[in-house]
């Protein structure tokens, strides 16, 4: 069996267009089977790069066995010269083609893909409504007063939810975007005086719920270990991305000063990547993403080294339905599996009807589908009203 093409296109998430583009493709073989994949860059500056290098990247493998996935990557990581360099452009490409590879595996040997993976470890992943500053399902945003911040975690808790994850520091009290820099040093204490608000309105509700806090890295070394101060005040599940994943020292020492577990991975790519904050036991939770870290091919080796160094995993999903489909695959089958992300935007139907079939937790939990690969496939509807398509056939050979 040989790859005969791929198909790349930029699928158009409707209401969500303007902050979304998810970047995908399609891998053909002569023996008539298929896989989808998803480069991680659906929002942010980046998708067009994303888009091109995909593009780049699929010429090298046009002619190749797709069961050969191992050898696929390592061609890819080695034989592109910048993927040793690493970056979610280039991971995101490697990634895009891994999990479609992957998809193809599963169909060809008519199994799940976990079943590739080592077989179920579970038969549902416990969800927490991800984000939800920005709104939940039929309750739109974004929130500013504490009293709006409870209602919607109720609105959440009453569709089966036991745990969600807010960034209390996106929105001001007239729910308006703050910029990055008042979050950063001596930050006004006015500042974390509203953030104590929301936090303090919902637990004086919901004592015993779940609430991971994000921050996107926002943050500092000094005004993270405020907000660190808070979460452990309020008991909160884990501190999200709380300083810049580019200095691992730093999470390090906010490690040593904070007591509610840090979190962080979907700006850290390949194991490599990881190797630095696990070896420091800097985080607790790892949280890569399975369309930028490598693919599900390297996401398994990441879990599996987290597990060495005592970390739990829960997969960053916040792109397309690609994403989600292939993070269920790889969460099912870890032993260190700690809770799976079901995003705002994952609710909206303008991209969950970019997939074949209809995939949504019942009462804040997943069941693993059964369907061979990933369990996913784009739609009709998402191929029709792609944005942009390039057809790749021509196979060109990789720099060494």
């Amino acid at each position: 069996m040989k790859i005969t093409k791929v198909d790349v296109w930029v699928l158009d998430a409707g209401e969500q267009r303007s902050e979304r583009h998810p970047v995908c493709c399609r891998i053909y073989t002569d023996e008539g089977f298929y896989g989808d994949g998803e480069a991680g860059v659906a929002y942010g500056t980046g998708w067009r790069g994303a888009y091109g290098m995909l593009i780049d990247v699929a010429h090298h493998i046009i002619g190749y066995d797709p069961m050969k996935t191992e050898s696929i990557w390592e061609e890819l990581y080695k034989g592109t010269f910048w993927g040793q360099g690493g970056g979610v452009v280039i991971f995101s490409a490697i990634s895009a083609i891994d999990i479609a590879l992957m998809d193809i595996k599963g169909k060809v040997l008519g199994v799940p893909v976990y079943q590739l993976l080592g077989g179920k470890t579970r038969d549902e992943l416990r969800c927490y409504a991800s984000q939800i500053q920005y709104g939940w399902t039929t309750k739109i945003g974004p929130w500013g007063s504490p009293k709006e911040y409870v209602d919607i975690v109720t609105h959440a808790v009453g569709e089966g939810y036991d745990a969600v994850k807010i960034d209390f520091t996106t929105f001001d009290e007239n729910g308006e975007l703050l910029p990055h820099n008042v979050k950063e040093g001596f930050v006004d204490g006015k500042f974390f005086k509203m953030i104590e608000e929301r936090m303090n309105a919902i637990r004086e509700v919901y004592p015993d719920l779940d609430i991971l806090v994000e921050n996107h890295c926002q943050m500092d070394l000094t005004s993270a270990t405020r907000m660190g101060e808070l979460c452990d005040k309020y008991n909160m599940y884990c501190f999200e991305e709380p300083v810049s994943m580019l200095n691992p020292e730093i999470m390090k020492e906010l490690h040593q000063r904070v007591k509610t577990p840090l979190a962080g991975g979907e700006r850290i790519y390949s194991r490599w990547g990881y190797y630095n904050f696990l070896k420091d036991y800097s985080l607790q939770l790892i949280q890569p993403d399975t369309c930028n870290c490598g693919g599900i091919t390297e996401l398994k080796k990441i879990a599996d080294m987290a597990h060495v160094f005592d970390a739990r995993v829960q997969v960053h999903v916040a792109g397309a339905v690609i994403t989600n489909a292939a993070s269920l695959q790889l969460e099912a089958a870890i032993p260190n599996f700690a809770i799976h992300e079901h995003h705002f935007r994952t609710t909206q139907e303008c991209i969950n009807k970019l997939g074949k079939y209809e995939m949504q937790p019942i009462h804040g939990k997943y069941h693993i589908p059964d369907r061979p690969g990933i369990g996913q496939e784009l739609s009709d509807f998402a191929i029709q009203t792609a944005l942009k398509h390039e057809e790749v056939k021509e196979y060109i050979k990789a720099i060494e």
